[in-house]
């Protein structure tokens, strides 16, 4: 293929990216006009104009972020069919005036072909062509031609694959978008059944998160009213995870989806600490919740051991023990504490009338009224305040801190030795705040506590206009009133349609209990790595764990097989690794290489700083994109302080365990040899760290 070839097949389609980007700019402008319509409509001055306008000025100021969010990269693919249309593939479905497409929407069925034709199956494919470009400038074409015999002979092909000339480009602060690199195995999983589990298993590299996030924007596109109206859940493994994906279903076209760490799903908390794994493989056992039952059965520290009255002269007198007793009986298995208060007051009240009656009190009222008079009293209410208290998860947590109490609630669950772990784990929470395995925790006291009764708030009605009038109003309206209550969700929801767990290997058996909780009514898509797990936890326990989550709900499996993200160079390292522990695991085929082999130091501890500061300089000027430098947990903090200022937003300091799920074009990995010494998962973790890198990998260890 000759330079002017090229030339003339990139002219051709910047001419079609010229009509598309005009016609955007029409329906923009369009959008903006209905907009500014929609507030005119204020100036009718009747309640019923002013609904029309918010629903006017709603819906076309949606329309115009949609167009705007769309802008940049908005075609990326061309299909050539045997039948002699063209169609043009892109985020985003755009006609022309005349009704004609320019642009179909890459989730809809007539882009499929797009990801799934194989020279094998060409699915009436004869062409695929990739486009790349910078704003509305066409920079790059590559083909793929799939039915060489369908094919006319004056059709050009240009390059020598479309999907590793994408693949070689740097990924840019936020994860590479690949819509335009779905391969079919991948596009399988993403248009598999909305309904069951959908499981994709597959090692490092072989877009499990693409295959996750593309999910979830194909499920909303498919069935808007139930995926958007319930809602979608993706779940992450940190914070820094969740930063690195948000910008993906945007870039997808979809905006409605919630995105957690597993560090944020406690309503008003994101922890990002992270315990030893010895430490996260008890807390995240189920056998936790046996420990955090017993918890809130207890009577709350510093409680009054004893209720004193005067009453008409009379001392009326209860002990601990009938108090502990009144608790019991109020607290029969399975109830909640914040939920059954009322039942423990009452028991107090029962306790004090029959009391009463024993002491033959001389003008004793009915036991209504004897109940009314020491509810009026202050020192009376201020007593149950005080024993039975609202409770919040944190309250109960932080008892564990106490070694007495945390020694009586897991005598017979855990061990000493796990007890003593706990017990030190939990006193530096106190001070450091929660981890990430705490979480799960929180939310497990919030089940097991209940939610402390309140009197009902009657709904509003948005119809209801001023001085008790209800406006007209049609079926339409109101359809459209109860999908925008349906948006504003609570920040504790739990009705999700469909919820997204990604790196699930790593969900600890507690924290499968606290997204199901989540997902009770969902469907799921669940993504991970057995290979790549941190947990050292009973590998039976956590099954038990996740099928409960999951339920009953049929499986969808998946495996992936390619690595795209690794050259082969880098992943020969990475694999090496984890033949350590699994020799015979089969891993994925990484399908390019670039001729760079990974650089491999060894320094002296005293040279460890100056060394990693000239490896991240080094990668910053042969990478055009990212570069991650990986750490074991405890450098974290001493390697930023090393680079600080390095780099800029290009650069990022992560923990071996933060990097799961990333991608960076360079990646320097300090003392590799301190990951893998954990006794627990540090082969693995290593693997993951090893696996991250797109173009250039730089290892720095210490000399022994």
């Amino acid at each position: 293929m000759d330079q002017s070839t090229l030339d003339q097949e990139i002219a051709v389609e910047q001419r079609h990216l010229d009509r598309v980007y005009a016609r955007l700019a029409e329906l923009r402008q369009s959008a903006v006009r209905a907009e500014r319509d929609g507030y005119r409509l204020a100036r009718v001055g009747n309640f019923g104009a002013l609904v029309e306008r918010d629903a006017m000025v709603f819906h076309a100021a949606q329309r115009r972020h949609l167009l705007d969010a769309e802008y940049e990269g908005l075609v990326f693919g061309r299909l050539d069919l045997r039948d002699g249309q063209v169609l043009h593939v892109g985020r985003l479905g755009i006609r022309d005036e005349d009704a004609s497409t320019l642009v179909v929407d890459w989730r809809a069925p007539a882009a499929a072909a797009f990801y799934q034709a194989t020279p094998a199956e060409p699915r009436g494919v004869v062409r695929r062509r990739t486009i790349q470009s910078s704003r509305e400038r066409v920079t790059r074409i590559e083909d793929d031609l799939l039915d060489p015999e369908a094919a006319p002979p004056e059709m050009p092909v240009v390059g020598d694959g479309a999907l590793l000339a994408t693949l070689s480009r740097t990924t840019g602060r936020g994860m590479r978008d690949i819509v335009a690199t779905i391969q079919r195995e991948q596009d399988e999983a993403i248009r598999s059944p909305g309904s069951g589990v959908t499981i994709v298993s597959g090692g490092p590299g072989t877009g499990k998160t693409a295959v996750a996030l593309h999910r979830a924007a194909y499920l909303l596109y498919a069935d808007r009213s139930r995926y958007a109206g319930g809602g979608i859940l993706v779940v992450g493994p940190s914070t820094v995870f969740v930063e690195y994906i948000a910008s993906v279903l945007p870039s997808l076209g979809e905006n409605t989806a919630t995105l957690h760490s597993l560090g944020s799903l406690f309503p008003g908390l994101t922890a990002t600490r992270t315990d030893p794994p010895e430490v996260a493989a008890v807390k995240g056992s189920l056998r936790m919740r046996r420990v955090l039952e017993r918890a809130v059965r207890d009577a709350v520290p510093d409680s009054p051991a004893e209720l004193r009255l005067l009453y008409r002269g009379q001392l009326l007198r209860l002990t601990r023990g009938e108090l502990d007793t009144i608790r019991d009986r109020a607290l029969p298995r399975g109830a909640r504490r914040n939920e059954v208060r009322r039942a423990g007051f009452d028991g107090v009240l029962a306790a004090l009338w029959a009391q009463a009656r024993r002491l033959g009190i001389g003008g004793l009222p009915e036991q209504r009224a004897f109940e009314d008079e020491l509810v009026d009293r202050t020192d009376f209410r201020d007593f149950l305040k005080a024993w039975w208290p609202r409770l919040h998860p944190r309250h109960v947590l932080g008892w564990f801190a106490d070694p007495q109490r945390l020694g009586r609630y897991a005598a017979g669950v855990l061990s000493g030795a796990e007890t003593r772990l706990l017990g030190a784990a939990f006193r530096q929470s106190a001070d450091a705040g929660p981890t990430v395995a705490d979480v799960a925790l929180l939310d497990e006291l919030d089940a097991l506590l209940g939610k402390p009764m309140r009197p009902a708030r009657p709904k509003r009605d948005p119809f209801q206009l001023a001085g008790g009038v209800r406006e007209l109003s049609t079926f339409a309206d109101r359809q459209r009133a109860a999908r925008q209550a349906a948006r504003e969700r609570p920040e504790d929801y739990r009705d999700y349609a469909h919820v997204v767990v990604d790196e699930s290997q790593d969900v600890s058996p507690m924290q499968w209990r606290m997204i199901g909780r989540r997902g009770r009514l969902a469907s799921w898509t669940v993504v991970g790595d057995p290979a790549q797990t941190a947990w050292t936890g009973d590998p039976q326990e956590l099954t038990r764990a996740r099928d409960q989550a999951l339920g009953r709900r049929r499986r969808h499996r998946f495996t992936l097989t390619t690595n795209y993200r690794n050259s082969a160079e880098i992943f020969a390292v990475a694999a090496a690794e984890i033949r350590r522990v699994y020799p015979d695991l089969a891993l994925p085929t990484a399908v390019r290489s670039t001729g760079v082999d990974p650089v491999r130091l060894r320094v002296p501890a005293a040279e460890l700083a100056a060394s990693v500061v000239a490896a991240a300089t080094t990668l910053l000027g042969e990478v055009e994109g990212t570069v991650g430098v990986i750490t074991p947990v405890p450098r974290r903090d001493e390697v930023a302080d090393w680079l600080a200022g390095l780099g800029g937003d290009r650069l990022q300091v992560v923990t071996s365990l933060e990097a799961k799920g990333m991608e960076y074009d360079g990646v320097v990995l300090v003392a590799p040899g301190e990951i893998r010494a954990d006794p627990g998962s540090g082969v693995r973790t290593l693997y993951v760290a090893l696996s991250r890198a797109t173009q250039r990998l730089t290892t720095v260890d210490l000399t022994t």
